[in-house]
């Protein structure tokens, strides 16, 4: 990507995920925060506002992706869940107010009674870290750049969503 300190972020991540993988999650979300406050690093993952979200790596012996990720003012994302693949959050600039979330009805149920179990914000430099099927959500007050770290391309695997209009849990969900 032309970054070193990227470059160094990428080894090392391949590296923990070989060594650990899913139990090192923590150690991304940690090995991520020197680099969202890098400004070198966020002039090239964020070069302009036209691409809301752009691959910044993928290493295929892993699966691994970094994706960077521009969030419009005011936008706010229902109840998900990135189904059996993991994701480690990190704010570059704005903040993110985050919410995770439990399913209180039995799983066999057609419709999903969620609760909140937590409400936080990510701000410039904080990181963490969601073990796969975490539900959470996400709201952006303002503008933001966030990295989004995964265990594979969201794409093209089962991801749940949960629409509170109709109290189902669809598929498959909107980043």
């Amino acid at each position: 990507m032309g970054s070193k300190i990227f470059d160094r972020f990428t080894a090392d991540l391949v590296a923990m995920l070989k060594a650990r993988g899913t139990a090192g999650l923590s150690d991304i979300a940690d090995a991520l925060k020197p680099l969202l406050r890098e400004s070198e690093f966020a002039a090239i993952a964020f070069p302009d506002d036209s691409v809301r979200k752009r691959v910044l790596f993928h290493d295929p012996g892993t699966d691994v992706h970094v994706l960077a990720h521009i969030h419009e003012a005011g936008k706010r994302g229902r109840p998900h869940s990135h189904g059996a693949s993991w994701a480690v959050y990190g704010t570059v600039t704005g903040f993110t107010d985050m919410t995770e979330w439990r399913r209180s009805n039995p799983p066999h149920e057609p419709h999903a009674v969620l609760e909140p179990v937590s409400h936080y914000r990510l701000g410039p430099g904080d990181t963490r870290a969601y073990p796969p099927h975490l539900i959470h959500s996400t709201a952006h007050p303002e503008a933001a750049r966030v990295i989004r770290v995964t265990g594979t391309d969201l794409d093209r695997i089962a991801r749940y969503g949960f629409d509170p209009a109709h109290d189902m849990i669809v598929t498959p969900a909107s980043s």
